[in-house]
């Protein structure tokens, strides 16, 4: 099993580890399995061994967090000399001529960048295929490995790499960690600031993990907050659980009911206080969400992709961007974050699936109609959605497993602004009282 990105780290940083050996390591297990798992649109192999040569020389070896770590970065930030691809034929193919915030905190770190990992074009659906492939979950690769961040998570779930960035519009982190069992935190609104946030604000940047550990060490260098590395107790907290699918009351499938019920059985016997409570989801946020999800694509594509070579469910997609844009504005975010800060006021933490519905199959999703995409897109998100309007700090953590489909079942904690140690150290709770096998 290859070693979490704290033990690599400690290992280098302690002369134990080469950076070069560990980064080969990696690039073998890449070479041997992203046949079958389809994690990585690029794989930059010759870059990131020189890359590890490179951290091996530095002086301040010893003091680098990420020492020598593998990491794999999603297809829609500023990586020197790679272009964007967002997982489109459709835009530009100019190399970046920087890292942007997210390579360029990775590499400070000492991280090693060994590849790009796939999406779904403009990240707009929980299902990373394009022309080229198809991310599959490594648990049961007949599933997708969800998305729009699937590539990262597929790549961590199978042990290719023991972390991965990725980002987070309605779901997008949370969703592939959901399906492909694995530790996935969106933080809290401007916790990792940049001049312009996508989606209107509801897209964020945060980390895929193995482990609580990992997933905290990463956070702590996206977010440049070294102090939130270190897993802490959080104390007694009131947690609510919920089972209720927002805006719809939908049914939910009995094993993500169960999974709830089993995190707050896990959580009560911690100490902590546990109580059955939904938030008032008010149906104006729905409108909220909707409207910048198809507005945020839209705006992004102006000048500088070409609508006609956009996949026919994208082209639909910012059609409808285009006339919805006028809707977007902050009286539904605001009524919903009154709400949730009220609901908040009584309570620490709230447990939810982390999806509404059980993971989609794997395929083309690419080749088939808006609506055939959309349907299921809405209802996987109904959990996680909200958050990202609120600008809440969410996590997903495995607690189960599917006693048919052989997949990770995960639950979503979600917490007040300010709050993602509290989430973490719960998150390292339920992992202590509860291990889950950590890759496959």
């Amino acid at each position: 099993m290859a070693q979490t990105a704290v033990e690599i780290a400690r290992g280098v940083r302690a002369g134990e580890l080469d950076p070069v050996q560990v980064t080969e390591e990696a690039l073998a297990r890449l070479a041997a399995a992203d046949g079958v798992v389809g994690a990585f649109r690029r794989v930059r192999a010759a870059e990131a061994r020189a890359e590890a040569a490179e951290v091996a020389a530095r002086p301040d070896l010893a003091s680098l967090p990420l020492a020598g770590v593998p990491v794999a970065v999603k297809d829609v930030t500023e990586v020197a000399g790679e272009y964007q691809g967002w997982g489109s034929e459709a835009g530009p193919r100019t190399p970046a001529d920087a890292d942007g915030l997210i390579a360029a905190r990775l590499r400070a770190a000492g991280a090693v960048i060994v590849g790009l990992t796939r999406v779904p074009e403009l990240c707009i659906f929980p299902t990373s295929d394009d022309p080229d492939g198809i991310a599959r979950n490594p648990r049961n690769p007949s599933f997708t490995a969800g998305g729009s961040s699937g590539g990262s998570a597929a790549a961590v779930a199978a042990g290719l790499v023991p972390i991965a960035h990725g980002t987070d519009g309605l779901g997008s982190i949370r969703l592939p960690a959901g399906m492909c069992g694995i530790v996935g935190l969106k933080p809290g609104r401007d916790v990792v600031r940049e001049e312009t946030p996508g989606w209107f604000g509801l897209s964020t940047h945060g980390p895929l993990a193995t482990t609580v550990a990992d997933a905290a060490l990463l956070m702590s260098v996206l977010a440049d907050r070294p102090e939130w590395a270190t897993l802490a107790p959080s104390g007694p907290q009131r947690v609510a659980t919920s089972t209720q699918v927002p805006f719809t009351r939908a049914p939910l499938p009995r094993p993500l009911r169960a999974a709830v019920d089993q995190a707050g059985a896990l959580l009560g016997s911690a100490g902590h206080s546990v109580a059955s409570a939904t938030p008032a989801y008010p149906l104006r946020a729905l409108g909220g969400l909707l409207a910048r999800w198809f507005a945020g694509p839209a705006e992004q594509i102006e000048g500088s992709f070409d609508l006609s070579r956009l996949q026919p469910r994208t082209r639909f997609h910012v059609r409808l961007g285009r006339l919805t844009a006028r809707l977007v504005n902050d009286r539904a975010r605001d009524e919903w974050q009154a709400i949730a800060a009220r609901f908040f006021e009584s309570h620490d933490v709230l447990v939810t699936p982390t999806l509404a519905t059980l993971p989609l199959k794997a395929r083309r999703w690419h080749r088939e109609s808006w609506l055939a995409n959309a349907v299921p897109s809405v209802r996987v998100a109904a959990f996680t959605g909200p958050w990202n309007l609120a600008g809440y700090p969410a996590l997903s953590v495995p607690v189960a497993r599917h006693p048919v489909h052989d997949l990770a079942i995960c639950v979503q904690l979600v917490t007040r602004p300010g709050g993602e140690p509290v989430l973490l150290g719960l998150a390292g709770e339920l992992e202590s009282a509860n291990p889950w096998p950590r890759t496959v």
